[in-house]
């Protein structure tokens, strides 16, 4: 009988009542967009690379060298020598090395050119390694023009195994620089990962080199990957990397860089978040205003139910329920908007910034956020509540 007369009060205002939900659901959709992506590109970039020890490339910024390296965000501004590489994975104490080459595309998606460690060593997530969904890896045979797909290109761009594609030079998705004479084939797919390199095509470096010079041995390299025997090893190593005369470079540490770029990010993370919570605040007034502007609008409806026996209690309870429903209701549709919005726009997101965003925005971290909307809700109400419980005291008076 309450929620029903609740219900039945917000019918009769309906337009009003239509335009706060309408306030509220878009003030929760920003407030869980903005911390939901902010969490979920944090998870992302944290597991996309593990047991990594050391990056190396050429001189520059440690965010710049992990971005280009890791998540294919970006251009490195040189590449180290072939000399160089060979020079430092000899060094004692690294138990591995994986070269890679950058440059490269094919609709869009990075090409990059590798060795057939990469598959063996590098990890992603908790210590995991890559697998193929179906075919097999290429060999170091120049000859050879053999392509591994991450799973998001395979799907999105349509191909299976067998199937043969070109390679474009740079990165843009439209480029007039066609590798038409060494068309590549499609030798497996990867299982998904959830990392950038489900959108990326890996070539061995020793074909890529062919098709850009002919021989099977490379001139230079983008960047490598590196991991030592003993991890505490890592401090010296990269002391004597930095400082490696043949050619300026630079080797960092994952995580350390990782760190850096969300201290970078900090103060742009802490504004939005403020922003969005006064978008929310704002919405959250703007109800509360709603409630007040029709209270003498509702003065016979409060005689009415005064007279029926309703107590000012009764009352004072009544415009709270009202004011929760419309917040519930608001926060129900910026939810449903905002899974949506994510679930219709993770290819884009993907594909763009090498990002996975789950529709699961309702979590532990988003949770807090809406336990204060509904909070402050019933605080603000109170104004509107208040009022009406003491308009229906002198009218029993």
């Amino acid at each position: 009988m309450f929620l029903k007369l609740a219900l039945h009060s917000l019918l009769h205002r309906r337009l009003a009542a239509m335009l706060t939900v309408a306030s509220i659901m878009i003030s929760t959709f920003v407030v869980l967009g903005v911390e939901h992506i902010r969490q979920e590109t944090r998870n992302s970039f944290s597991k996309t690379v593990s047991g990594t020890d050391l990056i190396v490339g050429a001189r520059t910024s440690q965010v710049n060298l992990l971005l280009y390296s890791i998540f294919r965000i970006g251009n490195a501004s040189a590449n180290i020598s072939w000399n160089s590489y060979q020079e430092i994975a000899a060094i004692p104490g690294i138990a591995w090395s994986i070269p890679l080459s950058l440059g490269d595309s094919h609709r869009g998606f990075r090409v990059m050119g590798t060795t057939a460690d990469y598959f063996v060593h590098f990890r992603y997530g908790n210590n995991q390694s890559l697998a193929l969904q179906e075919g097999r890896l290429f060999s170091e045979n120049p000859d050879e023009y053999l392509a591994i797909l991450g799973a998001d290109a395979a799907e999105r761009l349509g191909y299976s195994t067998d199937h043969t594609f070109t390679l474009s030079h740079g990165l843009g998705d439209v480029s007039f620089t066609q590798h038409h004479d060494h068309p590549f084939t499609v030798a497996g797919i990867l299982s998904p990962t959830g990392t950038p390199v489900d959108q990326t095509i890996h070539v061995s470096l020793a074909s890529l080199e062919a098709v850009h010079h002919g021989g099977p041995t490379p001139e230079s390299i983008t960047a490598l990957l590196i991991g030592l025997e003993s991890r505490p090893d890592a401090f010296a190593l990269q002391r004597e990397i930095n400082n490696y005369r043949p050619e300026a470079l630079l080797a960092i540490m994952p995580g350390v860089a990782l760190m850096e770029l969300w201290q970078m990010l900090s103060i742009v993370e802490q504004v939005l978040a403020f922003i969005a919570a006064l978008v929310l605040l704002a919405a959250l007034l703007g109800m509360t205003t709603m409630l007040l502007s029709t209270l003498q609008q509702r003065g016979r409806e409060i005689a009415v139910l005064r007279t029926l026996g309703a107590s000012p209690l009764f009352l004072f309870a009544l415009i709270q329920t009202e004011a929760l429903l419309m917040t519930l209701a608001g926060m129900a549709l910026g939810i449903a908007t905002l899974t949506a919005a994510i679930i219709i726009g993770n290819d884009w997101i993907s594909s763009e910034y090498g990002l996975f965003v789950t529709a699961h925005v309702v979590n532990g971290h988003t949770l807090p956020y809406l336990i204060s909307a509904v909070l402050l809700t019933l605080i603000l109400a109170c104004i509107p509540a208040t009022l009406t419980y003491r308009s229906s005291i002198v009218l029993r008076l």
